[in-house]
């Protein structure tokens, strides 16, 4: 015998305000378990009902295969003090490079010979244009909730300073040079405390990039270099996330979201 769960007709009382509710009211027939009938109500409800989520339950047995069963439905408590939440998106990134890893082949029309641009690409008389390729790229961001004693006016400076560097030393599994940090974003959510949003973007290091003649080098994900002629489409970082200010008793002014920021101090 099926399972069903029917929405009762007094069902759907309501309570607007501060603590606002709803209450779904169901009857459950089919089943003399009391673990079937509690899942078909699960399953038959849903999550989110009037912007408001399912907060629990209840089941009553009023006959052999039959219960009456209600749903709760209430705000979602706002994140506690201290709390974190964490999102990311690998789409890529876009990187202009005008000098190839390698040279695979050169071919030239019968009785001539192929000029040597040193692994240049899409040489022109006066110019190199080089190409647009997808990289790799992972952004990710932190909310964190944090004390409004933490959150002072020399923290929310050190943030801004700190904004377009990247890491002097491992962060998150990334080796040194492969995060930058593109700055946050914050707002009061009480007298108790703030609600910051810190945003970075990943991309691995390259090495052994030869350009020209030169010997190879090199380059840290988030750097611009003149001799590395690739460029990343990502801020130039002007010195290392691992900066600490002395306005903060030489703490790290991250730390508060990661203990990877309390080693190194790179200006």
């Amino acid at each position: 015998m099926p399972v069903t769960v029917t929405e009762k007709w007094e069902s759907r009382e309501t309570t607007l305000g501060e603590e606002s509710s709803v209450d779904l009211l169901y009857t459950i027939r089919g089943t003399d378990d009391d673990v079937a009938a509690g899942a078909a109500l699960m399953a038959a409800s849903p999550v989110l009902y009037g912007g408001l989520i399912r907060q629990g339950t209840h089941i009553e047995r009023i006959a052999e295969s039959a219960w009456e069963g209600s749903v709760r439905y209430g705000k979602l408590d706002p994140p506690d003090t201290g709390d974190s939440s964490f999102s990311f998106d690998t789409g890529g990134g876009t990187e202009h490079v005008t000098q190839a890893l390698a040279t695979v082949g050169t071919y030239a029309a019968l009785g001539q010979s192929a000029p040597d641009f040193k692994g240049a690409i899409g040489v022109t008389p006066d110019s190199v244009a080089g190409v647009d390729i997808t990289v790799p790229v992972y952004n990710f961001s932190e909310t964190h909730y944090l004390d409004t004693a933490t959150v002072t006016a020399a923290y929310k400076a050190a943030l801004f300073a700190l904004t377009g560097t990247v890491n002097n030393a491992s962060f998150k599994g990334f080796a040194a040079g492969e995060v930058l940090f593109q700055g946050a974003s914050g707002s009061l959510r009480s007298q108790d405390d703030w609600e910051i949003s810190f945003k970075f973007a990943a991309s691995p290091n390259v090495t052994g990039l030869v350009v020209g003649e030169s010997p190879a080098s090199t380059k840290k994900a988030g750097n611009t270099s003149g001799s590395a002629t690739a460029t990343k489409s990502m801020p130039s970082p002007r010195h290392s996330l691992n900066v600490r200010s002395p306005s903060m008793s030489s703490r790290s002014i991250l730390s508060a979201i990661s203990p990877d920021w309390e080693s190194g101090h790179d200006r």
